[in-house]
């Protein structure tokens, strides 16, 4: 009887490689320049893409030659193109050339920039690229930057440093038994400062949202009084956390009053600017982030407005002893063998693991520029301006909050149509947007009420696809009218 043959052992060939590496980049090319002409949305439903691929993994390894063609028969028409010009969903984004060179050479290379020593290359470009973007955003040099997956991260490293300050014994007793602690956000705040709280032992009840006013921006005054009502209950306060461009409506809060409250009560003061962060970088937009220069801690994401390929966000904290403080275990396996000391990056939060980050930002800012970043912000910011005015000029549309960055939120208005009434009409010319393929938007709740909103982000959205989803909007508002 014949013996098995033995499967082969080792990696691809280099030759291989090279055969279906460069037909793999034709095949990107091809969709950069081409995903303008794919539907935004696939005509698929829950489950269509899991059962087209077989159930049960390969018991014998499959050619190249087939995993691509599955690739493109089976994966792509699954896809949402982020990407895609007339992509205005959730805060639009682009994985830009440079920035997708830079994640192709950061998977060949593999490294994982947990320690210094593992790899000092991505360490020290982390330090650099981290200072260039600080230096572009105007920020005080006292800011310490590192780079993490996303916001949800760097708020909650950010949170967990503000707990080790006001909690100084908890580091080695832990939270039982402390006092109650509360952290404070706005209203419109993002879900991952509640969900941040919650895994820093705080409780749900250690978050309290606090008020906005008309405009969604968080109110000085019901922050002090939460504050004050908190210390009169025997409740600890923790941090407050500000948000420059709120997921729903984009609004900016008043960060230079709330850092005046966050220093008179000795509150630890986050900023998250996620997704408005960028517009630091444009000169006539700085003055909308006055005062985020005074706090503790700023998570900014390139990966929403600033070009790099998800994931990379950025963690800049004024006090990073408190960062390393709250993070640092070293085992003897992960120290220096000569006792040197180094930055280590596993330092500044819960990862050991660390995928080279830095490298597709460098390419990013390298490619760009500052000129080049500015240029392009101030497109977006203009196309946005274009769309609220068109937006203002009819009698059936309004905007629901201020417009300023490149998100515009707006809903369909028929006086004859009661509250729930016009919430239904707007979520009806919300599927029949999306459902052309031309173009994506999603939907909000503000005030209570449904709203639509479009953001624009994307290096290859022109005016004219901003005025292609006005006329399928106006479209689709006459067909549910009519």
């Amino acid at each position: 009887m014949p013996a098995e043959a033995t499967p082969p052992t080792g990696d691809l060939p280099p030759e291989e490689f090279r055969k279906y590496a460069r037909e793999t980049v034709d095949w990107m090319a091809d969709y950069l320049g081409g995903v303008g002409e794919l539907p935004v949305l696939p005509n698929v439903a829950p489950g269509d893409v899991r059962r087209s691929l077989p159930e049960h993994p390969p018991e014998v390894g499959e050619p190249l030659d087939v995993v691509l063609a599955d690739f493109r028969a089976l994966i792509v028409p699954g896809i949402t193109h982020w990407n895609h010009p007339a992509f205005f969903g959730y805060f639009s984004i682009t994985g830009s050339g440079p920035g997708v060179l830079g994640e192709m050479l950061a998977a060949t290379l593999n490294v994982n920039a947990m320690v210094w020593r593992s790899s000092p290359a991505a360490t020290e470009l982390e330090e650099l690229t981290a200072d260039w973007l600080r230096q572009l955003l105007g920020l005080p040099e006292t800011f310490d930057g590192v780079i993490n997956d996303t916001a949800s991260s760097s708020t909650m490293y950010a949170l967990a440093a503000a707990r080790e300050v006001a909690y100084p014994d908890a580091h080695e007793r832990g939270l039982f038994g402390q006092q109650p602690g509360r952290v404070y956000a706005s209203d419109q705040t993002h879900s991952s400062i509640e969900k941040a709280v919650l895994t820093l032992g705080l409780g749900r009840d250690g978050y309290r949202p606090i008020p906005s006013d008309r405009e969604f921006r968080m109110r000085p005054d019901a922050l002090s009084a939460a504050i004050a009502q908190d210390r009169a209950a025997g409740l600890r306060p923790v941090a407050v956390v500000a948000t420059l461009g709120t997921t729903s409506s984009s609004s900016m809060d008043p960060v230079a009053e709330i850092a005046d409250i966050a220093r008179e009560h000795g509150l630890w003061l986050h900023v998250d600017a996620a997704y408005g962060g960028p517009a630091a970088i444009v000169p006539e937009l700085r003055s909308l982030l006055a005062g985020w220069e005074r706090a503790d801690s700023i998570v900014v994401n390139p990966h929403k407005w600033l070009f790099t390929p998800v994931d990379c966000s950025l963690l800049y904290c004024r006090r990073p002893e408190a960062l390393t403080r709250a993070f640092s275990i070293v085992p003897a396996y992960l120290s220096a063998p000569d006792g040197s000391e180094t930055r280590n990056l596993m330092d500044y939060g819960l990862s050991l693991g660390r995928r080279f980050r830095s490298l597709k930002l460098w390419f990013v800012l390298r490619y760009f520029g500052r000129e080049g970043l500015i240029a392009r912000l101030r497109e977006h910011v203009a196309m946005a301006a274009w769309l609220g005015e068109q937006i203002d000029a009819s009698p059936r549309w309004v905007r629901v909050a201020p417009t300023p960055l490149a998100t515009v939120v707006f809903r369909y208005v028929d006086p004859e149509l009661d509250g729930p009434a016009q919430d239904a009409r707007n979520m009806a010319i919300l599927h029949a947007v999306n459902s052309t393929g031309s173009a994506y938007v999603i939907h909000t709740v503000l005030s209570g009420r449904v709203a639509l909103r479009a953001s624009i982000g994307n290096l290859k959205t022109t005016m004219d696809h901003v005025a292609d989803l006005w006329t399928l909007l106006e479209d689709a508002a006459a067909d549910q009218a009519g």
